[in-house]
């Protein structure tokens, strides 16, 4: 369980013993009126940094088109980020960062400063030459929204970084003024998926330096255009060209003021170096120092934060508040101020009324975050939709795994389209229903990644594609979205085919077996089977069947029937969280696990709450409390797996809250076991909803009783609706499972 001790240790003594230095989080308490509450105290970007993961700790702004991070140098999968909080060397700071997820790359637009001579050596056995670091402690580094610091220890210099909305801004004090000021930009440097095709760096005036970086990796076609003002004027440049890229070294004068500090301000775009000169006049237009600009990051994020105020353990109040900000990094701005952006087509394109968003992480985030935008932001979340839009009228198909203004069609499934579906239904939106139907019949009617067996078969055999049985699961949920959306606009036609389209889903259920198992063409199941197994078939994506078989969100009645009764399901899903993990070494993305239950990875994020369906509420209420107090934590490895763009982070807070969307699409939020006292929350309506969790502790985690603007709440889900009028939800806690 999650004790006060447990924080401090965490917060205020692992700054010294392992690193998680974070002054302005070092000793939060619970705000006493809202006008003194500021929730930037509680976030610590360092959480997620170490284990599995892959958070970046540097400055962002909300849904910021630059990530401004450091960077550790070396190659793997520790480093997807670029930093990795076991490390002790710092190679540069970079632009462009991907938060949690299983791929890696970006790392953009990559300086250091330094003075001479350079510090090198080999960091790992994939780049086999010597690269430029310094060595850095954790006790020397902070961390908090908007802001990071570190001091270089081989060159002797302090490093802050703060962000714009699509620019970052450097500032270093070179603390040896007895050597020249220099700073190194490195437009060849490249790790793990990333490649470098194309570069350039020149010198436009004494003060200003612009160029680009074109790449290809994990998206095909790559390109960041930049433009970099540094508040002293260049002494000397000399820019190298070799095969791997540009390379500029730039010398300044700094030690003429007393405070020995240069600024380096770098604005990016995806379309050209005069965009990227209108990005950074638009963010640099009101002021252009660095604390001026920081101050500005931090209040961005008060008021992105600010929305809802909780009471909760100090431990508590820094989880929620750390999700909240991981929840608000993705998607991401990719327009620049003029409305332009590179289309997944390799044209630009421009939108004049609106934003457009780029780093769509689907197969993740339609389970959670996207919903949690529709209660929190869904003003922004109405603008992202139209991303996902315009990406279908440029390329006749809706985005899989949208990223850098490219389709990666990483993972499966059409998930757009529950994802515009749920925004639609909810009333978040000005796209008409007609066109985002005409869209999702368009995905969902493609013959490529087995769609075409499975609208003949009814499923995906396993002779013709890995991940088959998650295929067919997936596609029957977005089928579900699909029947949804024909419904609430009067296509019973429409409804009925992928009403019945989202049924199949049956077609692999084995009863003798009681799991979702692989079948051929001839309908035949795979042999041998072992539903602990995770290789070599590879039938379920990132899992084996014990986490896919629970996959039917829209159908849990029907799920129940093919189990026969509501006892015999009970007791699967028992058998789930009491099996143990047969593999002695997991596949990489298998971590944060109570049994056959992955935390760490998404497909089964909805099964504890599947217990409510079957009357065994009190079982949900002890799994989603164990789950929140075991595997998620304050250290900087306090995220089981994958941040996954805000997905992991969404369903803490929607389960610290009280409630989780098993099927967004419906527009009901079933019951868990709040792990706060309280929460104010002020809707982007108007209207004020109000949580409270009576007798609430480490201890009393089952729901005693529940209370919706002061009448007893009947069964186990509360409505989007509900939400959003505004009103108070009560829970009574109790040490003592209710069982009816």
């Amino acid at each position: 369980m999650k004790q006060y001790v447990k924080y401090t240790l965490i917060v205020g003594l692992i700054g010294i013993a392992m690193g998680c230095s974070n002054q302005e989080v070092s000793a939060p308490t619970p705000a006493a009126s809202h006008d003194a509450f500021d929730p930037v105290q509680y976030v610590d970007p360092f959480i997620g940094t170490a284990g599995k993961g892959k958070t970046y700790p540097g400055a962002t702004v909300p849904y910021g088109r630059v990530q401004l991070s450091p960077n550790n140098g070396r190659n793997g999968w520790d480093w997807i980020s670029g930093y990795f909080h076991p490390d002790d060397v710092i190679a540069g700071f970079a632009h462009q960062h991907l938060s949690g997820t299983g791929a890696g790359d970006l790392y953009d637009i990559l300086f250091m400063p330094l003075t001479l001579p350079t510090k090198q050596k080999i960091l790992d056995d994939v780049l086999n030459q010597p690269v430029i670091h310094s060595a850095f402690s954790h006790v020397q580094e902070q961390a908090s929204p908007g802001y990071y610091q570190v001091h270089l220890a081989d060159y002797n210099i302090d490093v802050e970084l703060t962000s714009a909305l699509r620019t970052g801004v450097q500032r270093y004090t070179y603390n040896d003024t007895n050597k020249p000021a220099w700073v190194r930009l490195d437009l060849s440097y490249s790790r793990n998926w990333d490649k470098t095709k194309e570069t350039h760096i020149e010198v436009v005036d004494p003060y200003t330096i612009q160029g680009y970086r074109l790449s290809s990796g994990w998206a095909e076609d790559q390109r960041v255009y930049f433009y970099t003002r540094f508040s002293a004027p260049i002494k000397t440049h000399d820019i190298v060209k070799d095969e791997n890229g540009d390379v500029g070294m730039f010398s300044f004068d700094v030690h003429t003021s007393n405070q020995h500090q240069l600024e380096v301000k770098t604005a990016l775009s995806s379309v050209s170096v005069t965009n990227a000169k209108q990005n950074f006049l638009s963010d640099i237009q009101t002021t252009d120092d660095f604390s001026s600009l920081r101050l500005a990051a931090k209040q961005a994020w008060q008021k992105q934060l600010g929305k809802i105020e909780i009471a909760a353990s100090p431990d508590n109040m820094v989880q929620f508040y750390t999700a909240l900000y991981h929840a608000s990094l993705a998607p991401r701005v990719f327009s620049d101020v003029n409305g332009q952006y590179k289309g997944p087509d390799g044209s630009i394109h421009s939108t004049q009324d609106d934003t457009r968003y780029s780093f769509f992480s689907l197969w993740d985030t339609f389970r959670a975050l996207h919903p949690w935008n529709t209660l929190y932001a869904p003003k922004v979340n109405a603008e992202m939709m139209l991303s996902l839009m315009s990406h279908y009228e440029v390329t006749g198909l809706l985005p899989v795994w949208n990223f850098q203004g490219n389709e990666t069609n990483m993972m499966m499934g059409y998930h757009s389209v529950p994802v515009l579906v749920d925004a639609y239904l909810k009333g978040d939106l000005e796209l008409s229903g007609e066109s985002i139907l005409n869209a999702a019949l368009t995905s969902a009617s493609q013959q490529q990644f087995g769609i075409g067996s499975y609208q003949t078969l009814g499923f995906v055999p396993f002779t013709e594609t890995k991940w088959n049985v998650s295929k067919t699961l997936e596609y029957a949920y977005d089928d579900w979205a699909i029947a949804q959306l024909a419904k609430a606009l009067d296509k019973d036609a429409i409804y009925q085919t992928f009403l019945k389209r989202s049924k199949n889903y049956q077609h692999h259920f084995d009863r003798e077996t009681g799991f979702m198992r692989a079948k051929n063409v001839d309908g035949e199941y795979r042999v041998p089977f072992d539903p602990m197994a995770y290789r070599p078939t590879e039938d379920y994506c990132e899992a084996n069947a014990w986490q896919y078989t629970f996959f039917v969100p829209h159908d849990i009645n029907g799920l129940v029937e093919l189990y026969g009764s509501a006892l015999a399901f009970d007791a699967k899903l028992d058998e789930m969280f009491s099996t143990e993990q047969a593999e002695d070494q997991l596949p990489e993305w298998i971590s944060g696990y109570i049994g056959q239950y992955v935390h760490g990875n998404e497909p089964a994020h909805h099964v504890p709450y599947l217990y409510q369906y079957v009357n065994q509420g009190h079982k949900t209420q002890a799994r989603v409390r164990q789950i929140m107090d075991t595997l998620y934590t304050t250290a900087p490895d306090g995220l089981c797996g994958n941040e996954d763009a805000g997905q992991m982070s969404a369903w803490y807070l929607f389960s610290a809250l009280g409630f989780y969307p098993v099927d967004p699409v419906s527009g009901e939020y079933v019951l868990g076991s709040p792990e706060i006292n309280s929460a104010k929350w002020q809707l982007d309506n108007g209207n004020t909803f109000t949580i409270k969790a009576n007798n609430q502790s480490p201890d009393n985690v089952y729901v005693k009783s529940a209370m919706l603007n002061g009448k007893p709440l009947l069964g186990f889900t509360v409505s989007h609706e509900q939400i959003m009028q505004g009103g108070e939800l009560i829970f009574n806690m109790s040490n003592t499972p209710n069982e009816n």
